[in-house]
């Protein structure tokens, strides 16, 4: 009898190691890291940038795949659709995680994913065109009132955090704009710089370029930067008090994730952000690259989702 108990065990124990030898060794094979948003806009130069230091850590390709557009549901069926295994990873940026859309109605999207890390923190500039006959936020917002109706805000989507803050602009100023969606940054840029859009909240990384030619006129920061590009200009509170909000990209898994794979992930995502050529490269331009726990990121997504959601109903936006 116990000759037999022993073989059972012994056969539990060899059927167990395979398992627990392929999540030792994970990662064994390049990772995927899907990013909401088109190529060439400010999530995936950050994620692109990210994902490279981030392969040095874990010893295997990071792969940025970019899938725009939808409020981030088709990156995120990307990675749902994939197995609960670490190799399919989901970079968004906050307004996915945290404005409410019809697609998702009635689904908890955390409770979908594994949060791993918080990855950036950064505020939006706000930037007019230099064709616009204003240099200052008081400029803008006189202009606006003076021709209501006749100012056009451009955004990556309805329902992106650049046109809730637009939305914000929009209460505390108590002007008339009109709000210009497109799929993505990259096109939305292209039209800012030619004046066929003349305002824009967005971060800085994407809008860098734009400021160097002095196609566009950066009037100020969403919310207080460390950038060194960015430290100098004014805060839009300053004109609107009630007007600040942050934005910021994080590092989910699909929920399921085994938590040895987690905390791989985890701990390489520190690690690559320790890196000072990340902060070297972002930091003048406003964008902060910090690590969190799984469960701070998780506090961060329910507190924006509050904020967020209560600005939606005031203003009685329907996000399809």
């Amino acid at each position: 009898m116990l000759k037999q108990k022993t073989l059972g065990i012994l056969a539990l124990i060899a059927g167990l190691a395979p398992a627990a030898h392929a999540l030792a060794a994970y990662p064994e094979r390049p990772i995927r890291m899907v990013v909401p948003f088109a190529a060439g806009g400010p999530a995936d130069m950050v994620g692109r940038e990210f994902a490279q230091l981030f392969s040095e850590q874990l010893g295997q390709p990071v792969v940025v795949v970019n899938a725009g557009g939808g409020h981030g549901v088709p990156a995120l069926n990307q990675v749902l659709g994939q197995e609960a295994d670490g190799y399919t990873l989901l970079m968004p940026a906050s307004g996915n995680m945290t404005i409410p859309s019809k697609a998702m109605a009635g689904k908890d999207v955390l409770g979908l994913l594994a949060p791993i890390s918080l990855l950036t923190e950064s505020p939006h500039v706000l930037v007019v065109t230099a064709k616009l006959p204003v240099n200052s936020v008081q400029d803008l917002v006189d202009y606006a009132r003076q021709h209501p109706g006749r100012v056009n805000f451009g955004s990556a989507g309805v329902g992106g955090v650049a046109h809730l803050g637009m939305e914000l602009f929009k209460s505390e100023a108590k002007v008339d704009v009109v709000h210009v969606p497109y799929r993505g940054t990259s096109q939305v840029l292209t039209d800012i710089a030619s004046g066929q859009v003349q305002a824009l909240f967005s971060s800085m990384p994407s809008l860098q370029p734009l400021i160097d030619k002095k196609a566009v006129k950066a009037l100020a920061m969403s919310a207080p930067s460390k950038g060194e590009e960015t430290a100098s200009l004014p805060l839009v509170s300053q004109t609107l008090p009630g007007m600040s909000y942050t934005t910021w990209y994080g590092l989910f898994a699909k929920a399921g994730t085994p938590q040895p794979v987690l905390d791989t992930l985890n701990k390489a995502v520190v690690e690559t952000l320790k890196n000072p050529a990340l902060n070297k490269k972002f930091a003048p331009q406003g964008v902060e690259f910090v690590s969190s726990t799984p469960a701070q990121l998780t506090e961060i997504v329910q507190r924006d989702t509050r904020k967020w959601t209560a600005l939606i109903e005031q203003a009685g936006i329907e996000i399809d």
